[in-house]
């Protein structure tokens, strides 16, 4: 028995039931996104609000395609690790390891630092102030965790409800009180361009749908916890296609509202002035001066939820990466007591704070997307690999409509990625190249692990 194994203690324990899986994917999709991104999807669609709600439920649905995939994978094949395990068994351990990898050193500590950055960037704090405040928030947070995944699934279930039911609230009196007549025809989305063309049209459905995409971002979480999830076979499906679902019908109606409450004239010059914050306004008019303290608040407790999901989720990556040997032995190490990956919590946090001090909100947000997208395209690929490796397995779910599901959610993959690598090539060049080192150190510990089971 290698010294690494000896090193790995306890199992995770089956904490999540099927409203803590809800919640982790609710808890990190929806943020402060939902108040301010509706303005970029409306001027991608020249200011047309019909254009602007397909393109809302055209981005839930192709989220819901790839959760129909994770769902079939997560139910199958429970294991820790979810996309670094899913990737491994398909594909070769490197590509998992790779995506890992990028987690650990970008994309996963890359997303918690942002998060922690524009927690009391809402609050118009000073610059120093913002980082000393998400360096303690990463530390409180990552503590609070290291108690055991019970603990944290709980205060990310608290989180989730605090911030659904101020949203509803919103929702619910702007569509009561709202008088706005709403056009939701597609006609004007094209006015000044010659009319509208089949690839006009679908050319600027997808180039919209891809500011909705930032809202959806973060259904993939669920599976890295599969094996602390109760009954998975049952919970993780629901979860996925359930939680996907709820959101999606969140944001359409949390848009539309926005359009029930604000003359478009209106919504046209507040954008064209820079204020993208519609739903605050909306809050405003409809609740008064209170009204702008119920976003503030729900925009921090969204945040606080998202940040505390991710800090929950992605030491599970770790994990799967170093069980085998070929990562650092300390991260395959179980607390005997919590059951959680202390230490992989630990170096997260300090990955996570180091570029906190270094790095601003926006370059931590552009550094994690394009290569999200290469693996998210490589794990519902893997749907199909899966059945062809492993034709016998149980799998107590199925992808509805497979193949076309799957074929359709690659499709749509790769098109945003060749969209991100025409419109933002320096972030898909990094999204590169920290995967390739990725499997550059899969294999320094591959010769390390293979000479020592030689000894």
């Amino acid at each position: 028995m290698t010294d690494n194994k000896k090193a790995q203690t306890g199992e995770f324990k089956k904490e999540i039931g099927l409203f803590g899986g809800i919640s982790v994917i609710g808890g990190i999709m929806i943020g402060s996104g939902i108040f301010y991104l509706g303005s970029y999807v409306l001027e991608r669609t020249n200011m047309n609000l019909g254009m602007a709600l397909l393109c809302w439920i055209v981005g839930g649905i192709v989220s819901i395609l790839g959760g129909l995939c994770f769902a079939e994978l997560g139910a199958a094949d429970s294991k820790a690790g979810g996309m670094v395990h899913y990737m491994n068994v398909a594909y070769h351990p490197a590509v998992g390891y790779s995506f890992g990898f990028t987690s650990w050193l970008l994309s996963g500590a890359g997303s918690i630092s942002a998060l922690a950055i524009a927690l009391p960037t809402a609050f118009n704090l000073d610059g120093l102030t913002v980082k000393v405040i998400a360096i303690a928030l990463i530390v409180l947070l990552t503590a609070y965790n290291c108690l055991g995944v019970k603990q944290a699934n709980i205060l990310q279930s608290v989180s989730m409800a605090a911030k659904l039911i101020p949203i509803i609230i919103i929702i619910g009196g702007a569509l009561i009180f709202g008088k706005q007549h709403v056009d939701l025809s597609f006609a004007s989305a094209f006015e000044g361009t010659g009319g509208a063309t089949f690839g006009s049209v679908i050319g600027m459905i997808a180039f919209a749908t891809v500011a909705t995409l930032w809202a959806y971002e973060g259904w993939t979480n669920l599976n890295c916890v599969a094996e602390e999830v109760k009954n998975p076979g049952k919970n993780i499906p629901l979860a996925l296609i359930g939680g996907i679902g709820v959101i999606t019908v969140i944001y359409t109606l949390f848009n539309f509202a926005i359009y029930r409450v604000l003359p478009h004239e209106e919504i046209v010059a507040m954008i064209g002035d820079g204020n993208l914050y519609l739903g605050t306004e909306v809050a405003k008019r409809v609740f008064g001066n209170i009204g702008g303290t119920i976003v503030l608040a729900t925009m921090a407790i969204a945040i606080f939820g998202a940040l505390n999901g991710m800090i929950l989720a992605f030491p599970r990556y770790y994990y799967e990466m170093a069980k085998d040997g070929h990562f650092f032995k300390s991260q395959a190490v179980l607390h005997p007591k919590t059951n959680v990956p202390v230490n992989a919590l630990i170096v997260q946090a300090i990955i996570a704070i180091v570029l906190v001090v270094f790095n601003s909100l926006n370059d931590l947000t552009n550094y994690v997307v394009f290569s999200g997208m290469v693996y998210n395209t490589l794990v519902v690929l893997a749907v199909i690999v899966y059945r062809k490796k492993f034709p016998d397995m149980e799998r107590p779910y199925k992808a509805w409509f497979y193949p076309v599901s799957v074929i359709i959610a690659v499709v749509i993959f790769a098109a945003l990625m060749i969209n991100t690598l025409m419109e933002d090539p320096k972030t898909a060049i990094v999204g590169l190249i920290v995967p390739l080192m990725g499997v550059a150190l899969y294999f320094i510990f591959d010769v390390k692990l293979k000479k020592e089971n030689r000894k």
